[in-house]
């Protein structure tokens, strides 16, 4: 386990229920993020918060000063844990994430977080491309249902369709408990 971080992607109270983008599954995959969370923290190894600060015209959810933006109390940064802000999907997109992890020596990062099919998607696939090896945890994110050409495509198919596309290639995606036991 060493040189490896834990990166939560987005954990975030808008998508929680109440929030202006609820996630199916949010509460669930935050309390295995918190799980594995708390692992790191008892080995002190390297924790990321990834926090999404929205500012394209007409964005709708993670708006800057609102309770939405903020990271959810399940996961709520030490002040020791860095928390990295970005503005796109991809967690390394116009951040310092890249510098972060060099400058800690990691090769090894287990992802955790939301929205599956879009910043997990994003991060997992430039992370591979920089080099890192990386552990997703599928039970430790959640994602929406979505609709392409009028057809509705429930969360859990979406989730699978995603994780199974990132499995083998570009991460090893296991369950946060399969993680746990063989960390």
């Amino acid at each position: 386990m060493m040189n490896t971080a834990l990166m939560l992607i987005d954990i975030q109270n808008d998508y929680f229920p109440g929030g202006r983008m609820e996630l199916e599954g949010s509460i669930e995959a935050s309390l295995n993020a918190k799980k594995v969370l708390s692992f790191f923290r008892e080995k002190t190894m390297p924790v990321v918060h990834i926090q999404h600060f929205s500012v394209r015209p007409g964005s709708t959810f993670f708006l800057p000063n609102t309770d939405g933006v903020n990271i959810h109390p399940n996961v709520s940064p030490m002040p020791e844990e860095s928390v990295i802000e970005k503005n796109y999907p991809n967690s390394f997109r116009d951040t310092l994430l890249s510098e972060y992890l060099s400058k800690g020596q990691i090769s090894h990062i287990v992802i955790a977080g939301m929205m599956t099919h879009l910043c997990v998607d994003a991060t997992t696939r430039a992370a591979f491309d920089y080099g890192f090896q990386c552990t997703l945890l599928h039970d430790a994110c959640a994602t929406r249902n979505l609709v392409f050409e009028d057809k509705p495509i429930p969360a859990q198919q979406v989730h699978y369709a995603f994780l199974s596309a990132l499995n083998g290639v570009y991460a090893k995606v296991i369950s946060t408990e399969a993680f746990l036991k063989g960390a």
